[in-house]
């Protein structure tokens, strides 16, 4: 390897001078008595986080207010029940009657819906049906009774009197006579009712009811609003001699106590 000469080392140690004393001057250049401010652009992260709240919640617990299991469990609960009492006003079995003599009771005390519904239709006009039928559909099913005395259910004459036993009356009446409602009002009771058989009771805006039983067959439809005059079934064949004869109960009731059918209307 050949040896530097004296000349080239000379030349070796200017030229790193020359550089070293270039950066000096760089260095000293990009120092500025001020220094620059940078603020957090938007790709920078911070600490705090936001989380966007959830139906289900983190935990999965839900809202505290609202409970999935317990609203799905009234619904159950709500469509059980309902469909237990439907079936019980279905079922004419006489073993059933204290049961749906004591929910119809029940109804009967807590809300009166023949005076809700009369109050209803004179500030509103008819009341809404809570059925799915019309009006239209409905009178085919109601068949008024013509010339007849419109203070009575049916003409006739009394078999068994008030006194007989404390509720009611039975009237004799021609075979296959038409049994009408004596005023407007909701069908509480449409079915078998024992020692009276089949049955209908109306409770009216004073908050009286009427009972028509011994009747061979119902017109009408339990919760049902009925006019005045309203077929609601006809009499059962008579149980004596005169097969042309007929017979049915009919009852008053006001203030949870039966009144003499006679002291409000006349059959003779």
């Amino acid at each position: 390897m050949a040896r530097s000469t004296p000349e080239e080392i000379r030349r070796r140690i200017a030229k790193r001078k020359k550089e070293q004393g270039n950066n000096s001057n760089l260095n000293s250049n990009s120092k500025s008595p001020e220094r620059e401010i940078t603020w957090p652009g938007d790709d920078e992260h911070y600490d705090f986080k936001y989380t966007s709240p959830s139906v289900d919640g983190g935990d999965n617990e839900g809202h505290p207010l609202f409970k999935k299991e317990v609203f799905f469990f009234k619904i159950l609960a709500s469509a059980l029940l309902f469909l237990a009492v439907a079936i019980l006003f279905r079922n004419h079995t006489v073993k059933l009657d204290p049961a749906r003599d004591f929910i119809t009771g029940q109804m009967d005390k807590d809300f009166k819906f023949a005076v809700v519904s009369n109050w209803y239709e004179e500030k509103f006009g008819k009341p809404l049906a809570l059925l799915p039928f019309t009006d239209e559909k409905t009178s085919d099913q109601k068949t008024v009774a013509e010339n007849q005395n419109l203070s009575v259910p049916a003409m006739g004459k009394i078999l068994e009197n008030f006194q007989k036993n404390g509720q009611g009356i039975m009237i004799e009446t021609g075979k296959d006579a038409a049994v009408q409602a004596i005023n407007d009002g909701l069908v509480t009771f449409a079915g078998v009712k024992e020692g009276i058989g089949k049955t209908v009771i109306i409770q009216h805006s004073d908050k009286s009811e009427t009972w028509y039983g011994n009747l061979d067959d119902v017109k009408v439809k339990l919760y049902e609003y009925v006019d005045k005059r309203t077929v609601v079934g006809t009499v059962s064949a008579s149980t004596g001699e005169d097969k042309t004869k007929g017979q049915y109960y009919f009852a008053i009731k006001k203030d949870d106590n039966f009144i003499d059918p006679i002291q409000v209307i006349r059959f003779e």
